[in-house]
């Protein structure tokens, strides 16, 4: 058994997979992602119906779960690209190019979308926030009106993320449903039960 070989058995058996089904800490990170995306777009959606102190606090809430979204991307980017835990796909042809061209479209959103989070905040010479804890701007202060045009794409890329989202989960219900193949119980933690 070679070091690549054994690493890549080593990191499975402690993530609990057993090459079927996503690993434990792939399932975790999903559902974290997901969780965190839906949180953070309903915070957005209602902090404008609340007065100062309540919508302040919700205003950070949204940052902290940014941060924390971030966090949970690059976990889940570093995961995927350490050997052995790529699984392999059960879509073919055309269905196959599409769920990995949505999968690399959301990562590549998710990106864009922390970083323009980033970028608006301390471009306007005030820390991030995360837990009450203040991430300092590594960047300059830009022009007002550079940061309305950054939040405003940031808000335009929050409903992509989640229509998007929503369509990768109707399509996984699809499969669940009609098509009654493994795709979605691959995901859920149930699956590593079965």
């Amino acid at each position: 058994m070679d070091d690549k070989t054994g690493f890549d058995t080593a990191t499975r058996i402690v993530a609990g997979d057993d090459g079927t089904n996503y690993d434990g800490v792939a399932i975790v990170l999903h559902w974290a992602t997901a969780a965190l995306v839906i949180a953070n777009f309903a915070l957005s959606q209602v902090w404008d119906s609340f007065a100062k102190p309540t919508r302040g606090l919700l205003e950070d809430t949204h940052m902290s779960f940014g941060v924390l979204l971030t966090g949970v991307i690059i976990a889940r980017l570093v995961w995927r690209w350490l050997p052995g835990h790529q699984l392999s796909s059960l879509e073919a042809g055309w269905v196959r190019l599409a769920s990995k061209a949505t999968h690399y479209l959301l990562y590549a959103l998710l990106a864009v979308e922390a970083s323009l989070g980033f970028a608006f905040r301390w471009g306007a010479g005030r820390p991030m926030t995360f837990f009450g804890l203040g991430i300092p701007s590594p960047i300059g202060e830009m022009s007002k009106p550079l940061r309305h045009q950054l939040r405003e794409i940031h808000q335009w890329i929050g409903w992509t993320i989640v229509i998007i989202a929503l369509l990768h989960a109707l399509a996984a219900l699809y499969h669940h449903y009609v098509l009654k193949d493994r795709v979605l119980e691959r995901m859920l933690p149930s699956a590593r039960r079965a």
